[in-house]
């Protein structure tokens, strides 16, 4: 499940996975986060709503515009609109998405409650193809180094595995790392 929510998030943010490593008591995520900047049309607005909360989520959010748009409530939409807008193409927000999330969906498979992330997530910036390689390799053998696997191309949860495995997005993500090191 948190490889699919990890994906979801990616969609509706637009910080791109780049490659992960899921563990049994923690996750890395290389990510790239977007330009801040970037203008999200009303059309791409809506193809990221479906990421996240899928069609019935993106349904219910379009009746909500609907009724305000009946009510004369045009402010309330673009206000709606610009809300969702901010948590797209940032890091913090992609990965507070996750994480509350993933907590949200395991409280509800096992009947628990209570925390299970014990930190806020650690970040270190990445600059350039040589660190950006040694973090992807760093990342990648933290299957082999707990022992799980041999090959990280065998451990199917992970980026680079992933990618072995046919997965386009996971492939895209080598592919952008590969790209900085030939930069």
């Amino acid at each position: 499940e948190l490889r699919r929510l990890i994906r979801r998030v990616e969609g509706f943010t637009g910080v791109r996975v780049l490659t992960y490593a899921l563990m049994t008591n923690h996750v890395h995520i290389l990510v790239e986060e977007p330009d801040r900047n970037t203008v999200v049309s009303d059309d791409e607005l809506m193809v990221r709503l479906r990421c996240l909360y899928g069609d019935v989520g993106r349904a219910e959010i379009l009746e909500r515009w609907e009724l305000w748009v009946e009510r004369g409530m045009m402010d309330a939409v673009e206000e709606d609109k610009a809300r969702y807008r901010r948590r797209m193409h940032d890091i913090s927000e992609f990965m507070k998405q996750v994480k509350q999330r993933f907590v949200s969906w395991y409280h509800r498979q096992h009947g628990t409650c209570g925390t299970i992330w014990q930190d806020r997530f650690k970040s270190v910036l990445v600059e350039d193809g040589a660190a950006l390689r040694t973090m992807a390799a760093y990342i990648e053998m933290n299957p082999v180094r707990a022992g799980l696997v041999d090959d990280p191309t065998s451990y199917r949860f992970c980026g680079f595995g992933e990618a072995m495995g046919g997965m386009k997005t996971a492939r895209e993500g080598i592919e952008r790392i590969s790209k900085e090191l030939t930069a």
